[in-house]
């Protein structure tokens, strides 16, 4: 299988309000790599943390392994740890509540199939390249939305 890295970020002024996703999804042996964004006029900081990962991994054409980079814990302990137990329960938390964002964890649950997907927690706005590129990217997709000029997405 071949490896790829995915750094992902997201943005939102206001929780709710305008919001933006960025990755970066870099093959690292050739160094080819691509890099998109979008925003929401009315989203959350949660939804667009998912939206990066769901949109870096929609890029992938066949099964590979994934090092996962992001500044999201809510992101990677949903993938790591909490999934797999939302789903035995019907998509419900432990405390028997409706899971938040359900429509996007059920599509990262099915973009995850197929790929060893591997996890990596970067502390944000802490300097690293690839962290820093995908916040630049998900502030400028943040502003496009909140100025409309960005699609819902």
């Amino acid at each position: 299988m071949p490896t790829v890295e995915l750094f992902t970020d997201g943005a939102c002024s206001g929780n709710p309000g305008p919001g933006g996703w960025g990755f970066l999804l870099r093959h690292p042996k050739t160094g080819k790599s691509v890099e998109r964004s979008g925003g929401d006029p009315m989203t959350t900081n949660n939804r667009m943390e998912l939206a990066a990962v769901i949109e870096g991994l929609s890029v992938l054409t066949r099964p590979s392994v994934v090092e996962l980079y992001s500044d999201s814990q809510y992101v990677l302990n949903g993938l790591k740890q909490w999934m797999a137990g939302w789903k035995r329960k019907g998509w419900k938390t432990a405390s028997k509540q409706p899971v938040k964002n359900v429509d996007l964890w059920k599509r990262l649950d099915g973009l995850t199939e197929g790929h060893d997907v591997r996890f990596h927690w970067v502390r944000g706005h802490d300097g690293h390249p690839e962290n820093e590129r995908v916040d630049d990217l998900a502030v400028e997709a943040r502003d496009r939305a909140a100025s409309g000029a960005e699609p819902g997405g």
